[in-house]
């Protein structure tokens, strides 16, 4: 028995079972998973990023890629759902992180403009709600 098959396999969780709570942190999930992408689309098409050769493509992809997790983490309750909003607000964090201090693909990030507070705070609030919401939900009756 792997630990994997039976979290993949689960069924999601009907909307009339789902916790309350739960409800709220993959609102909350939805809303750090979109919030994130937008600025990475605004940094895209308004920052300059679509004429770096890596990292533009990059925050392409992390913008539909955040679209569409979101809209997962909303409509699918299952628990693969919020667990890719995690994810995506690690990996973009880490990304991120990474840039800021020894350099990611040749760019060098900078801490305080505001669009990189406001993605590191929605990345944070993915975070803390996709994780919420796999708790909850795991402890839900229904289970």
């Amino acid at each position: 028995m792997t630990i994997g098959h039976t979290f993949l396999t689960q069924p999601a969780v009907p909307a009339t079972q789902t916790p309350p709570l739960a409800t709220v942190a993959r609102g909350l999930a939805a809303a750090g998973v979109l919030m994130s992408a937008d600025v990475h689309l605004m940094l895209y098409l308004d920052g300059g990023f679509s004429t770096i050769s890596v990292v533009g493509p990059a925050f392409l992809l992390n913008a539909i890629g955040g679209i569409m997790i979101a809209l997962l983490v909303l409509l699918w309750r299952h628990p693969l759902s919020a667990l890719l909003a995690v994810a995506f607000g690690v990996a973009t964090l880490t990304a991120f992180y990474l840039s800021a201090t020894v350099g990611l693909f040749g760019v060098h990030e900078t801490w305080g403009d505001t669009q990189v507070i406001l993605a590191e705070v929605a990345e944070w609030v993915a975070i803390a709600g996709g994780a919420t919401a796999l708790i909850l939900e795991r402890r839900s009756p229904g289970r």
